[in-house]
């Protein structure tokens, strides 16, 4: 891998809408911390004076008296400009690294609304640990450059530029001597930094496997274990781990060179203004040893600066390698364009024309020339084996995806047309999966509906037939649930899901085979309240039970991507085929 510092700056060019956001406040700690350096170098300058002053009474050019008073003028000015400097310290801590936290919290925002807005491919594409670890880990080392790099570059920067040329004026010879070591060191930092950047960008590598790696498991831990996985577990993250701390290794190998030879620099130059100061004032060429002392001061001041380029660059680099990730996402376009046209009002007609679907990850064809019509009040159950591309229609019909070939068309119009967000308001849609979310369940049926009432919710509960369930837990709606919906069982996850479509009171109603957890008993209750529900809306049903969907207006059966069998329940219990054979096994036999 080719290192390219100018691609890692072109990836932090990200970065610059907004500091020019918050221009007037890294202004104002840009202003600060010039200020915060001019009155931390008036100390030097003081000390100098007041050897001279020391110097001046030994020589018996000054009485007493008078050189305790300029000592405490000197030992006044020293403390007070001090005090300023560690002052504005404060404040250009909280104007800038205050910046780099606004600047952390916008650029996760855009990361996530940017997720968002992403087809379910991408996150097929995409393991669940990478996309967190982006969010997390990589905007962190971000921010540390929009904040601490940025801070500690100004105060290094302001150093530089007003000590050196002030040293020169001083004592030119020396401030020569003195200033030696540095593009020395300057050789070393970019050597050094080249090979910061690649070792950042394989820990954050690692740091996206291990993430994947963890949430995987726990997210399985039921699995891992009933099957007693838990020492191939441990085996796995050991040897992750090792991979982990050579990877972290290579990086700590090469950070651990910084700071050693800065501080072997910055000891050069020390020694340097003490030989050659001292030289000069035996040969007369200075006048006062207040000068070396003073000049000793200005190098031990360029210690942190020069010591913490090492750590900058460091911080920088890995920055780079961050953005660079984060970039990749941002760069992503979504696969689903939005529409511009409005749903004003939504009578519910789904045309399904020619349709194919290829899904490119696999290129499994999951639909070969679907075509199929519901009317507003009709409902269209689909029946087919496991892999026969059910769930594909649902996904087209919600627009999760789009079609490879043929039209999807909403009241006559292509679906592709109308505005994505104001289309799917108009869709409630129960998965095949039932997700829930880690929150209570009165939020996860408010889902549905963000603004629905108390009397709303325990309203959709009792259509899905969950009311008397959720009323058994000690608190109730308020019950907060685990991971996944971990804390409910597969039939009241489903239900609860149910609930968050029925409150809703969408347009449109998608159960992909949503019953599957409860028992029939259950599933008929449920299904005379949908129907009661949807009476007038356009549904389609998902099942592979009969029971399901026998009292659907109309049925497709599906096989191999392909409608085989269309009809009513009467009609087809008569035909030869996939659905008589499925309903004497079901409900005859």
């Amino acid at each position: 891998m080719k290192f390219d510092t100018n691609d890692g700056m072109k990836a932090l060019r990200h970065l610059n809408k907004y500091f020019l956001k918050y221009w007037k406040k890294l202004l104002i700690g840009l202003l600060i911390t010039v200020s915060a350096r001019i009155f931390s170098l008036v100390m030097p300058s003081y000390i100098n004076k007041s050897i001279q002053t020391i110097e001046q009474f030994f020589k018996g050019e000054i009485d007493k008296a008078y050189a305790q008073e300029l000592l405490a003028i000197d030992i006044g000015i020293i403390i007070g400009t001090t005090a300023i400097a560690a002052l504005l310290t404060f404040l250009m801590r909280q104007y800038i690294i205050n910046v780099s936290r606004y600047i952390e919290f916008d650029l996760k925002n855009e990361l996530f609304e940017h997720y968002l807005t992403l087809s379910l491919n991408f996150f097929k594409r995409n393991r669940v640990g990478d996309l967190m670890n982006r969010l997390s880990e990589d905007v962190s080392q971000v921010r540390m450059y929009a904040g601490p790099a940025i801070m500690y570059g100004l105060q290094t920067l302001t150093l530089f530029v007003i000590l050196i040329p002030l040293m020169f004026i001083k004592a030119p010879t020396l401030a020569l001597y003195t200033v030696l070591p540095f593009p020395i060191l300057s050789v070393l930092i970019y050597n050094i930094s080249k090979r910061i950047h690649l070792r950042s960008t394989a820990v954050q590598a690692y740091l996206s496997t291990l993430s994947t790696f963890t949430q995987e498991r726990f997210s399985g831990i039921a699995v891992v274990k009933a099957y007693g996985l838990e020492e191939q577990i441990d085996e796995d993250i050991s040897q992750l781990s090792s991979e982990g701390k050579e990877t972290a290794m290579h990086l700590v190998r090469i950070n651990a060179w910084f700071f050693p030879l800065m501080l072997l620099l910055i000891g050069a130059s020390n020694i340097i203004v003490m030989f050659v100061g001292g030289r000069m004032f035996l040969n007369g060429s200075i006048s006062s040893v207040g000068l070396i002392a003073e000049f000793i001061l200005y190098v031990n001041m360029l210690t942190w600066p020069v010591t913490v380029v090492g750590w900058l660059t460091s911080i920088i680099q890995r920055a780079e390698a961050s953005q660079e990730r984060i970039n990749d996402f941002l760069n992503t376009a979504p696969d689903l364009a939005s529409g511009d046209l409005a749903l004003d009002e939504v009578k519910g007609e789904l045309h399904f024309k020619e349709v194919h679907l290829t899904y490119q990850d696999t290129n499994i064809e999951a639909l070969k020339g679907v075509s199929f019509t519901v009317k507003p009040g009709e409902t269209l159950a689909i029946l087919g084996k496991t892999g026969s591309g059910k769930s594909s229609v649902m996904d087209l019909a919600a627009r999760l995806l789009d079609p490879t070939s043929g039209t999807i068309l909403l009241d006559q119009k292509d679906l592709k047309s109308y505005n994505l967000d104001q289309l799917r308001a108009e869709i409630g849609a129960v998965p095949q999966d039932a997700f829930l979310f880690s929150e209570t369940i009165k939020s996860n049926i408010k889902f549905g509906s963000k603004n629905a009432s108390d009397d709303e919710i325990v309203s959709a509960a009792k259509m899905a037939d969950v009311h008397d369930n959720i009323l058994s837990f000690p608190d109730g709606y308020d019950t907060q649930l685990g991971e996944r919906g971990i804390s409910l069982s597969g039939g009241q996850k489903q239900r609860v899901s149910i609930a968050r479509a029925l409150i809703k009171q969408a347009k449109i109603y998608l159960f992909d085979d949503c019953l599957s957890a409860v028992d029939t008993e259950t599933e008929e209750v449920i299904l005379e309240n949908i129907k009661k529900l949807t009476a007038h809306k356009t549904t389609l049903i998902v099942s592979h039970r009969i029971s399901t969907i026998k009292h659907a207006d109309r049925i497709i059966v599906i096989e191999d991507g392909k409608i085989v069998q269309e009809g009513t329940h009467a009609e087809l219990v008569e035909k030869e085929g996939f659905y008589k054979h499925l309903y004497h096994e079901q409900l005859v036999a």
